[in-house]
């Protein structure tokens, strides 16, 4: 019998397959981990955007939780879209019953198309509940702004944002996205401990970028579940997301998915 690292996605569904949970066990897969899934929403979307949502009911979203805790042994877990306040409120409650350690918080607020995916009123509970039980949050640079409702245009500001983000109860936090120039896209942590580390990257003009922070927030747990530190992941992920996005493959007419048969 072959032992692997088993992990788990909490996310919805993406029909066209490049972001959501699909993204998510893709780079389980190429990265040699097991995933199990708990799905929090269905969404008819493509490369153009979303086009519908249905949230599974909350008493679903729990029933899972006891499908997959009561057979799996799980390494390393990251939630991604969670739709709603019950949704959130659902997976708030499966993850303190299962006492779920190594939790990666993406905290998913609107897809590439512009189509909404966390309410105003699941915001407030992602940032009071879910980030507390938080080993690391990756929100965007966009997503940072909203979380800590001010605009991150400074050096200045995204220190602040880091430390005002960590003051929330996540034990790490990584912004990603921060531009230090028009060609640069950096992704910044502040670890547990308070060091600052920036991982720089040069942008890839092009517009296949679909489920990119999903990629990476997978990467992430896929490393945590074979017992390596997020200092020693992070340049490995930025490395893997880099040769996702500059290998292109040729999907959908409008934000493409990444390439997620890439080796880093």
């Amino acid at each position: 019998m072959i032992k692997v690292p088993q992990v788990l996605t909490i996310a919805g569904i993406d029909s066209s397959g490049g972001a959501g949970a699909n993204a998510d066990i893709k780079t389980f897969h190429n990265q040699c981990v097991y995933a199990a899934t708990i799905i929090t929403g269905l969404t008819a979307q493509n490369t153009y955007g979303v086009q519908s949502i249905d949230p599974v009911a909350p008493k679903f979203i729990l029933d899972q939780f006891d499908s997959v805790f009561n057979d799996l042994e799980i390494s390393a877990t990251k939630t991604g879209a969670l739709f709603g306040k019950e949704q959130v409120d659902a997976v708030v409650q499966g993850i303190k019953k299962y006492q779920i350690k190594n939790l990666v918080v993406d905290p998913v607020m609107v897809a590439k198309g512009g189509a909404k995916l966390l309410s105003d009123e699941a915001v407030y509970s992602v940032k009071t509940q879910l980030f507390p039980m938080a080993q690391l949050i990756t929100p965007n640079l966009e997503e940072a702004e909203v979380l800590v409702g001010y605009a991150i245009d400074s050096e200045i500001n995204l220190i602040n944002a880091l430390h005002d983000l960590q003051s929330l109860g996540a034990k790490n936090v990584l912004i990603k996205g921060e531009h230090s120039s028009g060609d640069r896209v950096n992704d910044v942590l502040l670890t547990s401990t308070g060091e600052v580390i920036t991982y720089r990257g040069t942008r890839i003009n092009t517009n296949h970028t679909h489920g990119t922070g999903d990629t990476l927030s997978s990467y992430i747990v896929a490393h945590l579940a074979q017992g390596e530190e997020f200092t020693y992941i992070m340049p490995k992920a930025k490395e893997f997301i880099n040769r996702a996005i500059g290998e292109t493959i040729d999907i959908g007419h409008g934000h493409g998915p990444l390439n997620h048969w890439v080796k880093s």
